[in-house]
């Protein structure tokens, strides 16, 4: 399948990313990459291996809870698309 710029454009805008002109065409190589990649597994003989039933994680691996320094106010509310003072503002969603 082939990606075209306006895939790669109409995708980023989904998702909510700014790429810049530069970034369009190597994005559009990775994912043909990974499509391509994709076609290439869908070609295995997959007949004699049994579905699976469930897929459970008995247990998840545990990480050291570890206090790790964050963002600073400035740098989080940089990345906001809406702030209001030094908080992030959202959409409101109840009628008063």
């Amino acid at each position: 399948m082939a990606i075209t710029r306006e895939d790669v454009v109409h995708v980023a805008k989904l998702a909510r990313l700014e790429l810049a002109e530069s970034e369009v065409e190597p994005m559009r190589v990775d994912l043909e990459k990974i499509i391509g990649y994709m076609a290439q597994l869908n070609e295995l003989d997959t007949s004699a291996v049994p579905p699976t039933a469930q897929v459970a994680v008995q247990a998840a691996p545990l990480r050291e809870d570890a206090v790790q320094p964050g963002f600073s106010n400035d740098a989080a509310m940089a990345e906001a698309p809406r702030h209001a003072g030094d908080a992030f503002a959202v959409p409101a969603f109840v009628e008063e």
